[in-house]
């Protein structure tokens, strides 16, 4: 035990090596900085008020993304366009946190965390404002849905992923998952709420509400978010791709964006194939969220014991298995509800170890390469339920009936395997002892 305690602080350390030293730090510093008097990590105080800030944050940003399959499907029954074409506008808000993943952390490093997030948040709440007034456009949607909030939430991604590093060591597991779980409780609450709306107002003031609601929330949020001092910004570091670890990471998880956003987006199209009721998919897609949110901290207290790479296979892994065996068995709400549980857990299990995966491996380079890394889940965020949508029109589309969802299934399910492999060879690498913490 002695020895997994040492290498989980070392850890811990190791990924807040983007806190710049205080006799480096400049003498004029943003207003949400704040000085730092020794170099010791405080593992609480003031960091509890930041986590909560954050994981309020992560419930809307996250929530409102991973609510998407709600809406694609109230689009889809007034025909404003094909599933592929839907499921391609939801994607977009995502795969922005990877096109920005480098440009973030510089807008950060420019504008300090408090008003990176600030603006953050401006932009998520603004763009759900004016998706209000494109709900009959598919090029209105990309831009006010897609393009506005994906830049505000990829921002939100940046600030809330990175910032309690700064406050935890030895409880920095616990920090990142409550963070994390904050994500998984907003798709939850807020999925059940955008069914209500989507049934009493209609599109475009489901829109307009949830934009609303993010403002009155997240902006006075952003004003608790304080840094202990200034970060530095990653850059491309082109070495990294000599490595062969880097390789099989930078891959392997740019594989498994592909299927991580397949399940949300169509469980309420899946769900009207066995004939349930749209009140009940939100419920369902509800759970999903509830269920990704425990494997967040689940997965991310089990890397602490195992190791973040093992407790990242195990998930993709799980994963894997509930769409290749249990998803395509679910003729009935019960497999159904068993299939969505525990996709769930896996799915968030992934979020939750990729950034100790990256820090475990390459110490005081993390930012660099987890920057790097994110940055090759673009593919996979973009096209990746879009990928889904075209495989279920081909088969017939969403009215063929639930067999027409298997060929989707076996798709994300086998991505999910590839992306498995690719994490098996990273830890092989590791440490070739299949039992030794890694």
């Amino acid at each position: 035990m002695e020895n997994t305690a040492s290498v989980c602080k070392e850890l811990a350390d190791l990924s807040s090596q983007d806190v710049i030293q205080q006799d480096r730090q400049p003498v004029s510093q943003p207003l949400s900085t704040i000085n730092v008097v020794n170099n010791e990590v405080p593992d609480g105080g003031y960091g509890w008020i930041v986590v909560s800030a954050c994981s309020l944050i992560t419930f809307f940003f996250v929530g409102i993304t991973h609510s998407w399959g709600l809406m694609q499907a109230k689009l889809a029954r007034e025909n404003l366009a094909p599933d592929s074409t839907l499921a391609f506008i939801g994607s977009t808000a995502i795969a922005f946190v990877a096109f920005g993943a480098i440009v973030n952390t510089r807008i950060i490093r420019l504008m300090g965390t408090r008003h990176a997030a600030f603006l953050a948040c401006s932009f998520m709440g603004f763009g759900q404002i004016l998706s209000g007034w494109a709900t009959r456009s598919v090029g209105g949607l990309f831009v006010t849905n897609g393009i506005v909030m994906g830049f505000g939430c990829s921002l939100c991604f940046m600030t809330c992923g990175t910032l309690p590093a700064q406050y935890f060591s030895r409880r920095r597991g616990l920090a990142n998952g409550l963070v994390y779980a904050g994500g998984g409780i907003g798709g939850c609450v807020l999925s059940i709420l955008m069914e209500v709306l989507l049934n009493k107002v209609g599109i475009a003031w489901t829109f307009r509400v949830f934009g609303f609601v993010t403002l009155a929330a997240t902006l006075p949020a952003t004003m608790l978010l304080k840094e202990r001092s200034r970060r530095v910004a990653p850059t491309m570091d082109w070495s990294f791709f000599k490595d062969p670890k880097f390789l099989l990471l930078f891959f392997g998880s740019g594989i498994a964006t592909f299927p991580i956003l397949v399940p949300p987006f169509f469980i309420p199209l899946y769900a009207s194939s066995l004939g349930i009721s749209s009140g009940i998919s939100s419920v369902l897609l509800a759970v999903f969220n509830l269920s990704s949110a425990f494997g967040r901290v689940g997965f991310g207290a089990l890397g602490d014991v195992v190791g973040p790479l093992s407790s990242l296979l195990l998930a993709l892994i799980v994963s894997a298995l509930s769409m290749l065996v249990i998803w395509p068995a679910s003729t009935a709400l019960a497999p159904f509800v068993v299939f969505i549980v525990i996709s769930g857990v896996g799915n968030g299990g992934f979020f939750s170890t990729m950034p100790s995966v990256v820090g475990h491996i390459y110490g005081q380079r993390m930012s660099t390469a987890l920057a790097m890394v994110v940055s090759a889940w673009a593919a996979g965020y973009v096209m990746g339920a879009p990928v889904a949508g075209y495989i279920l029109e081909r088969y017939g589309g969403s009215e063929a009936g639930r067999a027409a969802f298997r060929p989707a299934m076996y798709y994300a399910g086998s991505m999910s395997v590839g992306s498995a492999s690719f994490v098996f060879g990273v830890r092989h690498l590791t440490s070739p002892k299949l039992f030794a913490y890694a």
